[in-house]
């Protein structure tokens, strides 16, 4: 299976890290930020660099869209898997032009609402994961995997 592991650099990258056991039975692609501790952490990955700042950032988001577009086109994950953050957005909108499944596990830190990436990307998802049961009860469709950190 070909997967492409999409998220922003520190707690999300970490709790992508954490799902290791998983990913690395797959052929796979990162998308992340072009931060040093990205780098330090994907040393031997095979990486694509998001356009960066992404909040708020309209060219950004522009970038990342065509981003998305070319490494969607090139690599044709049969999975999108995303921890979050907003550089993720374009990846989700655009998956079913490749036919790829779109996986969301929202951030352990969020407990009774939603990330404003969860919000964004829970009308994409085909699965949508939270770690704590009372964000489970709050987000129809959500399945509760317990803390993954």
């Amino acid at each position: 299976m070909r997967v492409l592991l999409v998220c922003s650099s520190g707690g999300h990258l970490a709790q992508m890290w954490a799902l290791r056991p998983w990913w690395e039975q797959h052929e796979r692609r990162w998308v992340t930020l072009p931060t040093e501790d990205a780098r330090a952490r994907l040393v031997g990955e095979d990486v694509v660099e998001a356009h960066y700042p992404t909040v708020r950032n309209v060219p950004n988001l522009l970038r990342n869209t065509l981003l998305a577009r070319r490494v969607l086109r090139d690599f044709r994950p049969d999975v999108i898997l995303s921890t979050g953050a907003a550089a993720v957005v374009p990846f989700f909108v655009q998956a079913r032009s490749v036919g790829a499944w779109t996986v969301h596990l929202e951030p352990v830190d969020r407990i009774s609402d939603l990330s404003l990436s969860g919000r964004l990307l829970y009308p994409f998802a085909d699965r949508f994961f939270v770690q704590w049961p009372e964000l489970a009860e709050q987000v129809p469709g959500s399945e509760c995997v317990g803390v993954v950190l």
